[in-house]
């Protein structure tokens, strides 16, 4: 076996609003899975297909991925997408840091397998499945991603491709969206979030009720 000396990169895209303990432990999981360098974290500016916008500031939630992994050294933060004019597409990303990073280095781009059906409507969906390769992350306890829903609508190698590059990831019970309702409540979150992200939602009061 041929071992590629490529650098391996792990790109991990979100509106990580707010970024909690799943994100951290699902991109670290793919880390050691793929024997990865490092992990990118991108905040989404908001993405083309969802119309709802991020509830926090994109400084805030720059700021909330700075402390989470402020001491893990696996992790760094690009802005791209949120210094990107919209509409902001997933292939100008990767080709913007593909200048960064150079020819050799291996994109790992991961996504929830709950996206899988939408993916034949990503911008320029083939040229991006020939430039990174995208890793489905199936959660644990959860069926596996259906790719035969994917024929016709992609080239037969790029679906073989994409189940080939399926990740298993711990199954994790919460997401941004109900952490966010538990806020909004003053339910205790404190298990879900890092101590410091959580210190600095309710001194930003974000997230809380509007007065």
């Amino acid at each position: 076996v041929k071992f590629s000396m490529k650098e391996k990169i792990i790109l991990f895209g979100g509106t990580f609003d707010p970024i909690h303990n799943g994100h951290i432990k699902v991109a670290l999981c793919a880390y050691d899975k793929i024997n990865a360098s490092k992990i990118i974290l991108i905040p989404a500016r908001r993405s083309p297909h969802k119309q709802k916008q991020p509830a926090a500031a994109d400084t805030d939630r720059l700021a909330m991925l700075q402390l989470a992994t402020e001491n893990n050294s696996k992790f760094q933060i690009s802005n791209i997408e949120l210094n990107r004019a919209e509409p902001s597409y997933t292939i100008d990303t990767v080709r913007q840091l593909r200048l960064k990073y150079g020819q050799d280095a291996e994109f790992y781009w991961l996504l929830g397998s709950d996206m899988l059906r939408d993916l034949p409507l990503w911008h320029k969906i083939n040229e991006l499945l020939d430039e990174c390769c995208i890793c489905l992350m199936n959660r644990g306890g959860y069926e596996k991603p259906d790719f035969d829903s994917l024929k016709g609508k992609l080239s037969p190698e790029n679906i073989e491709k994409l189940r080939r590059n399926m990740i298993e990831t711990p199954l994790i019970k919460i997401s941004s969206t109900e952490i966010r309702e538990k806020l909004l409540n003053d339910e205790d979150v404190s298990q879900y979030l890092a101590p410091k992200v959580l210190d600095y939602i309710k001194r930003r009061r974000l997230y809380a009720a509007k007065d």
